[in-house]
């Protein structure tokens, strides 16, 4: 039995207990384990050829050099590799991951990375520049989410610059964590998350032993507030909500989250890593947009993501909070060590100020003008698109978003029409639980003709969905197995062996 014939079989529903004894069993069966074997190498061997691509068409360094090459020949190397990636972001034919990628923009944040290449925040003495540029990022991104209407309550909302959202996500949790151990005598946190929270939540989760308490959402896929209420417990240390989610692009209802933490004197958590330069500007432009920010006194940590709808080079958020007392328990010092005094706002030591200078950079030359035009364009041209989508009768948009415009159908294996599209040169993202594709609406994709393409591709996808038989590879077969099978611990496998195959040589 095969992945695609696996995918193919009904919904299976056991206890997860009785799925992991269930597993080991099978698993200690020689002639099951065999086939299983058999079958993650010949997914592998698909998987090989989708993203080893160039193993052989290019070099191969799998060992320095005896004798340094040529900056030229380098230079060469990578040039190439660039003219075959770069068609089809600047196209617009990805969902999200490049959110700007204007020609001018570019090559203004490659020239700020130039100038500060050597930079390095860990050494504030030797690059003060770092500082300021860090700080005024924090600064311009919390007065943009309602650091003011905080002030007025008597709060000073602070934070600091990450790599990404999800370290901004990770440090806010065990910085709650931290504070319910020394305010609260809290020794078993929990949190509770939507289903829909980004999977960041669960990674800070396992990381940090915290209990993960995953709430439901409604039919429009926002969360369930009754049952924030009843999973809350003396051990619950923060709360969460998505403004918005990643996965269906609708916002949980902040207000009513928020005044539940403030009630139970708890943290609130915003995730806005997707929508915090989004949403303040759709607000602006007359959007329904409801109050998400630190406007609402029950919120008391965001994470937004610059290096997306900020528009910086990627490798940059921000995480903050509404007071400085707590985002001290986000940092580290150490006193005794013999290297030093040593101290560390984030989890990492030397960071590229590079980085942080770009961002700067681009906060700067966008301004409040820049951000509300590129938001108006994405908004006009997603629902352009969610027009679209639902104007094809087998495809229906899951909840009500405004730019990640999610879809699924209730007739044909949409993962299927994914691997249709995939064919069609777009990089989709699949959705789980339930099954569907999103398309996050970026810059790239307001160019003239882009949407145009993108629905006409999208019906053609579901007219040879209808008509011809399903092929082998793709996502199809392995999100249907994810979908189906109760054995996690197979799909979780089959994972791991994917991300060694990107370690190959």
């Amino acid at each position: 039995m095969d992945i695609e014939t696996l995918s193919e079989l009904p919904v299976f529903h056991l206890h997860p207990r009785l799925t992991a004894m269930l597993e080991r069993l099978l698993g200690r069966i020689p002639s099951v384990r065999r086939r299983i074997e058999q079958e993650y190498d010949a997914f592998m061997q698909e998987l090989r050829a989708a993203v080893k691509p160039y193993r052989d068409r290019f070099p191969v360094h799998a060992r320095l050099p005896a004798v340094g090459l040529a900056h030229e020949q380098i230079l060469q190397e990578i040039e190439a590799l660039n003219a075959e990636e770069e068609g089809r972001w600047r196209e617009g034919l990805v969902s999200g991951a490049v959110y700007h990628g204007g020609e001018e923009h570019t090559a203004f944040q490659n020239r700020v990375i130039a100038l500060q290449s050597q930079s390095n925040p860990l050494h504030a003495d030797v690059w003060p520049s770092t500082v300021k540029f860090e700080a005024e990022i924090v600064s311009m991104t919390a007065h943009m989410l309602g650091a003011d209407a905080a002030a007025a309550l008597g709060d000073e909302v602070c934070g600091t610059v990450t790599s990404g959202g999800t370290e901004s996500i990770l440090l806010a949790m065990r910085t709650y964590r931290d504070w319910a151990r020394a305010e609260k005598g809290i020794r078993k946190p929990e949190i509770v998350v939507p289903v829909t929270a980004h999977v960041a939540f669960d990674k800070a989760a396992q990381y940090f032993d915290i209990r993960l308490k995953r709430i439901p959402v409604d039919e429009t896929f926002r969360a369930d507030v009754e049952a924030a209420a009843k999973a809350i417990t003396r051990n619950t240390i923060a709360l969460v909500g998505s403004a918005p989610s990643f996965p269906h692009g609708t916002v949980d209802p902040i207000p009513a989250l928020s005044d539940l933490a403030r009630k139970h004197g708890i943290g609130f958590h915003t995730d806005a890593c997707l929508g915090g330069f989004v949403l303040p500007w759709a607000e602006k432009l007359g959007y329904p947009v409801p109050p998400f920010d630190f406007r609402l006194p029950g919120v008391t940590s965001i994470s937004a993501d610059t290096h997306k709808y900020g528009y910086a080079a990627k490798g940059t958020s921000v995480v903050l909070y509404r007071r400085r007392e707590l985002r001290r328990y986000q940092f580290y010092t150490a006193t005794e060590w013999p290297g030093g005094l040593y101290f560390s706002p984030t989890f990492a030591g030397s960071r590229p100020g590079a980085l942080s200078a770009a961002c700067w950079a681009s906060l700067l030359s966008m301004g409040e003008d820049g951000y509300l035009e590129a938001t108006r364009k994405i908004l006009e041209t997603a629902a352009k698109l969610r027009a679209g989508i639902e104007a094809i009768p087998e495809l229906e948009v899951m909840g009500d978003p405004l730019w990640v415009i999610a879809f699924t159908s209730r007739t044909l294996d949409i993962y299927r029409i994914l691997d249709e599209m995939s064919e069609q040169g777009w990089s989709l993202n699949g959705l789980h639980h339930p099954p569907g594709v999103h398309i996050a609406v970026t810059l790239r994709h307001t160019q003239p003709g882009v949407a145009e393409r993108f629905l006409a591709d999208l019906e053609a996808a579901v007219a040879r969905v209808k008509t011809q038989p399903a092929g082998k590879g793709g996502m199809a077969p392995i999100y249907g197995l994810a979908a189906r099978l109760p054995m996690r611990g197979l799909v979780s496998e089959l994972l791991k062996r994917y991300i060694e195959v990107l370690y190959e040589v």
